[in-house]
């Protein structure tokens, strides 16, 4: 019992917005949005303690990385659900995410156009690499701070491809994120953050919310 309200009050604690249409919350790093294969914690199964008084459960709209945290959509209803949808397939929705790179950039700020596949094989698994036969990915991104060799980079990502902006940073920015355990050297938490989203809704004002970088980021 003091297990499930230590967590409802995180989940409460952790709401950056919320509406009759919209809530917003700041994902911690480390906890997967939906239900892992072998099981576990998740957002997805937390859903009911954060229906605030209404009958249903709020929905997922999108995903972040198991180890990347901050701003994370959810839905109240399923009308809700479709035009949010509608809004990150026509590319409507603004999303903002800072990262530590582990190296400094070539320049101060530009566009990575640079198509992504996926790939497997049953020695390493899966993994996501730019390639001529993917998909088209492009990633705005901004160096606001660099120090000790590495650089503090924000990141407006046009697509939504999977680990995205953790292949662009590499092949596009010649730099790993932090503490990524697949495209880095994964020592520490991966320092990937999800800063801010914005959501535009017809005759209602936009859903906006900003999440405060997690104590992981340190000084940066």
């Amino acid at each position: 019992m003091r297990r499930a309200v230590m967590a409802l009050r995180m989940l409460e604690e952790s709401i950056l917005f919320s509406d009759g249409e919209a809530i917003v919350i700041d994902k911690p790093a480390g906890l997967p949005v939906t239900r892992p294969k072998r099981g576990g914690d998740c957002i997805e199964g937390r859903l009911g303690d954060l229906r605030m008084g209404f009958v249903r459960s709020p929905m997922i709209v999108h995903r972040l990385d198991q180890d990347t945290s901050g701003c994370l959509l959810l839905a109240r209803n399923p009308k809700a659900l479709k035009r949010f949808n509608r809004s990150f397939s026509e590319g409507e929705v603004t999303k903002v995410y800072w990262a530590v790179l582990d190296g400094e950039t070539d320049g101060d700020e530009g566009l990575i156009d640079i198509p992504l596949e996926k790939k497997s094989t049953a020695e390493r698994g899966w993994w996501v690499e730019g390639s001529p036969h993917g998909k088209a990915t492009r990633t705005h991104w901004k160096r606001l701070k660099a120090d000790g060799g590495r650089s503090l980079v924000e990141f407006r990502p046009e697509t939504g491809r999977t680990h995205q902006l953790r292949v662009h940073a590499l092949e596009g920015l010649g730099a790993a994120i932090m503490g990524d355990p697949v495209y880095g050297k994964g020592e520490g938490p991966m320092l990937l953050h999800a800063r801010a989203i914005s959501v535009p809704r017809q005759g209602k004002p936009a859903i906006e919310a900003e999440a405060p970088l997690p104590d992981s980021f340190g000084h940066w």
